[in-house]
């Protein structure tokens, strides 16, 4: 990824819920994670349903929110493309965009962030978050 790197987070996948089967299988996934976001700390947890492509891939869409540990909230929403990697491991890119009241993560509220999510074959979660729009401004 290109761009600024404004957060990072590790947790855990929670549920998990088969929606259809048919004409594709789609699901729905859920997780929570401890990180920071602009050098703030918090929860970071949500829900992205994830559909399979024709060549295999998965394209998933979800939101959630950010939580700093002094009760400021961030929401967000994304969209990104994923893969299956070793041993039914899964890696995700993709773009988010976040909503806030909070002064002091309100600079979240006019970038546009891509993000690298993976979640390994036990369910552990790692997140890294970049500032796609710095990249953007500067080209």
């Amino acid at each position: 990824m290109s761009g600024e790197k404004i957060g990072e987070g590790n947790g855990q996948r929670g549920m998990r819920k088969v929606l259809s089967t048919q004409p594709t299988f789609k699901v729905e996934v859920s997780f929570e994670e401890r990180g920071t976001l602009l050098g703030v700390e918090g929860m970071n947890m949500g829900t992205y349903t994830a559909i399979t492509k024709p060549d295999g891939s998965l394209e998933g869409v979800g939101e959630g929110v950010f939580a700093s540990l002094d009760g400021e909230f961030v929401t967000w929403r994304g969209m990104g493309v994923g893969r299956f990697v070793e041993a039914g491991a899964v890696h995700y890119s993709g773009v988010l965009s976040y909503s806030t009241t909070s002064t002091k993560l309100a600079k979240l509220n006019s970038i546009a962030a891509m993000f690298d999510f993976d979640v390994d074959v036990t369910g552990k979660t790692r997140s890294t978050i970049y500032d796609a729009s710095a990249k953007a401004a500067h080209a």
